[in-house]
């Protein structure tokens, strides 16, 4: 048992720990999952990836990862529709990990009067019933997560679909090698997540990225926010040098803010010396400022190490805090105020 585990007993209902350590398992599943949906690959002028919370981000991540070997437009929407100017030679993508999403829902029907490709991924519910009736291809997630926690899914399904409607190429080679550079950096992880735990404990994490840390540094603010929950804030750079470095000189007088600053060692050197300088000056106003750079041969190794290693993160800090990680009250209070669909 890891020390980290050791720290969740009787806290991690949900076992969010041991889906966070399955993230190199998920990869290969997912790849598994998707060849099993035996979908012919055709030709797509873009992939719209719809989704909402853990559902979306793997697209983020995917067209992070991907860079610019994608061949054509990869787009996330979250919300009830497609724009308006969706034309019809676009593929759609829609994610929704328990099938009710309403939001997903709605993005199916949307896709359906632009006469757009549809292909879904989901556990089951409302959308594999309309999917189902429509004879649209399904890759099918297994049961039994919390839709953040399947992060490896969502991901390399999305990785495949750019694949298939020729928006990007196959990159199931680097997919195998990530997942195996996973698994061997895992005790690595674990230790350096419960060192950066050490230093944000009892701070509001402010997360920053930029290229192919910037949707990494929003899945970072998401975990802190479900898994630990804190609040917690994302924004990249250089964007962020032009307005947010201001507030950290009042930070002392509103809290104690923490400043994480995701580099990639495959940096453009101007973005690496505005991670620095920026490190620098918000420093005056931080309680702590944590430098963290990824490390891998690959582009997705160094995504997906850096996702682990934020999910790990979260859950040391919800360990400290004495909190089970998995419930998300909240959203479902939430939800019922709205009226479930």
């Amino acid at each position: 048992m890891s020390a980290l585990a050791a720290r969740l007993d009787g806290l991690d209902s949900g076992d969010q720990l041991g889906a966070s350590l399955e993230l190199p398992e998920q990869i290969r599943d997912a790849l598994w999952r998707v060849e099993s949906a035996a979908i012919e690959p055709f030709d797509a002028g873009g992939l719209v990836i719809a989704g909402m919370g853990g559902s979306a981000i793997g697209g983020d991540l995917a067209r992070a990862a991907l860079g610019d070997r994608q061949v054509c437009s990869l787009m996330v929407v979250r919300g009830y529709g497609l724009p308006v100017w969706t034309p019809p030679d676009r593929a759609v993508l829609l994610c929704s990990y328990s099938g009710d999403t309403e939001e997903t829902i709605g993005c199916y029907a949307a896709a359906e009067a632009a006469g757009a490709t549809r292909v879904v991924a989901t556990t089951g519910g409302a959308l594999a019933e309309e999917a189902r009736r429509d004879a649209v291809p399904i890759i099918p997630f297994p049961a039994g997560l919390s839709p953040r926690a399947a992060v490896g899914y969502t991901f390399t399904v999305a990785v495949e679909v750019a694949a298939l409607a020729s928006c990007a190429p196959a990159i199931r080679t680097e997919l195998d090698a990530a997942a195996a550079h996973l698994e061997e950096r895992t005790p690595q992880l674990l230790a350096e997540a419960a060192t950066i735990a050490d230093r944000l404990e009892g701070t509001i994490p402010c997360i920053y990225g930029g290229g192919l840390t910037g949707p990494v540094a929003y899945r970072w603010k998401c975990q802190f926010n479900e898994n630990a929950k804190l609040p917690s804030f994302a924004h990249e750079l250089p964007e962020a040098d032009h307005n947010e470095i201001v507030g950290w000189f009042g930070a002392p007088d509103a809290g104690r803010f923490s400043a994480i600053f995701l580099t990639d060692s495959d940096q453009h050197p101007r973005e690496r010396r505005r991670f620095e300088l920026t490190a620098e000056l918000a420093g005056a106003g931080a309680a702590e400022v944590v430098m963290i750079e990824t490390s891998g041969e690959s582009r997705s190794e160094r995504l997906l190490a850096a996702v682990m290693l934020g999910d790990l993160v979260s859950l040391e800090l919800a360990a400290r805090r004495g909190l089970d990680p998995t419930p998300v009250e909240v959203i479902e209070v939430l939800k019922d105020r709205l009226g479930r669909p």
